[in-house]
């Protein structure tokens, strides 16, 4: 029994040691063993030597919004660098070696161009923020053909209450839409109004009423770089200011063979006419826009289609035209015995030239002559300057489609 006691204790003891050995040999394995030839791995390493996560080095990546090498870049599109850093330098150069200007942010990690690029140009950019580079080559859309629109009225020009904005194009639009969507109209004070096609390559605006004397008008027309058709792209911008007038309407009543002009709503002239033939030549009824106007112009009937007997070429003076079909109020001094009791015209309305006189120094674009009672139908609203005989809630609705 005792020795059995002993072999027991002996036992313990071994097994006791044989455990610290195993301890001693487990922590030494997470030791790095700095005489060793093969790598390891430490139990702090990913802690750093203060026991912190080692920082990672900041990136600094330049990018543009245009791909190098890209042969069809939109000319609207605004060329535009972004840096994760401050960027210290960037250049955008022509294929004539002319540089576009752009613009950069408040802490110079973005750069912008603010206007448009040219067609069919090769542009290079470059940018620099650090030890970081952007080098990229860049060619812009080629358009198989290009639109221009005339505007209307003039920058700075003052106008009449019946003043309408006119966008006339040197081709048929295919994309109606597109153009009106270029078109911004901003007044003072607000009005509403909207766009009608009276011909296939030219768009009016109108507000539902007469402007009020004192509106002021900005018109901007974004059209280049817009397609408005297949391959057919805007040519130039346009834009214009302008400032409605004092309120001349003008009233020629066919029974009376008097026009009654008012300003502001009072009567400032009164003269006696003659106008279209009757059952030839009726002067159309409705209302027209003032428009060109003349000190001396010849007058020739085939520009309306008449030829042969009864047709002329006449010179004559003060001439304010009323429509595109070539109705004018003009000085006619050899019509004053008919005037105020007999229509003679070919639809002129004649007046002497005293009075004709007055009418171009006090009358202007944009200004509203009625004219009613006469046997003649109603002037055609597409006429040219007959945009206020197609009704508000036909000219609302528009003619996208054509």
């Amino acid at each position: 029994m005792r020795n059995t006691k002993v072999f027991g204790q002996t036992f313990s003891r071994i097994a006791a040691a044989s455990l610290s050995i195993a301890l001693v040999a487990f922590t030494a394995s997470c030791t790095i063993d700095r005489d060793s030839d093969e790598p390891q791995i430490s139990s702090n390493a990913s802690t750093g030597e203060n026991g912190e996560g080692e920082e990672k080095k900041e990136e600094n990546k330049l990018t543009s919004n245009v791909k190098d090498g890209d042969t069809e870049v939109d000319v609207t599109e605004h060329v535009q660098v972004k840096g994760d850093k401050k960027i210290d330098k960037v250049s955008l150069t022509n294929d004539a070696g002319e540089e576009v200007k752009g613009k950069f942010n408040e802490d110079k990690t973005e750069w912008t161009v603010p206007t448009k690029l040219g067609y069919s140009r090769t542009y290079t950019l470059t940018a620099k923020s650090g030890d970081q580079k952007l080098e990229q080559t860049f060619t812009t859309m080629t358009p198989g053909m290009t639109l221009n629109g005339a505007l209307a009225p003039l920058d700075g020009s003052t106008v009449g209450i019946g003043q309408t904005i006119s966008l006339r194009f040197d081709a048929p639009v295919e994309n109606r839409k597109a153009v009106e969507d270029a078109i911004t109209v901003e007044t003072t004070p607000k009005v509403e109004g909207a766009f009608y096609w009276i011909t296939a390559q030219e768009v009016r605006w109108r507000p539902e009423k007469y402007w009020k004397p004192g509106t002021k008008v900005s018109v901007k027309a974004d059209l280049y770089g817009t397609k408005i058709g297949e391959g057919v792209y805007g040519g130039e911008d346009r834009s214009a200011k302008f400032t409605i007038g004092d309120a001349m309407r003008a009233v020629v009543d066919d029974s009376t063979k008097m026009m009654t002009i008012k300003k502001n709503g009072k009567t400032v002239q009164t003269m006696p006419v003659s106008l279209g033939r009757d059952y030839q030549y009726p002067t159309p009824n409705g209302k027209y826009i003032i428009g060109d106007q003349f000190e001396t112009l010849t007058m020739d009937s085939s520009t309306f289609g008449l030829t042969g007997a009864g047709s002329y070429v006449t010179d004559v003076q003060y001439a304010t035209q009323m429509s595109y079909s070539g109705i004018y109020i003009h000085a006619a001094p050899w019509s004053v015995y008919a005037q105020g009791n007999t229509n003679t015209s070919h639809g002129c309305i004649n007046v002497s030239v005293e009075n004709a006189a007055w009418v171009f120094n006090n009358m202007k674009r944009g200004d509203i002559v009625e004219v009613k009672n006469t046997q003649g139908e109603t002037l055609n609203g597409s006429d040219g300057l007959g945009d206020w005989n197609i009704p508000w809630k036909t000219w609302k609705a528009g003619n996208t489609e054509g």
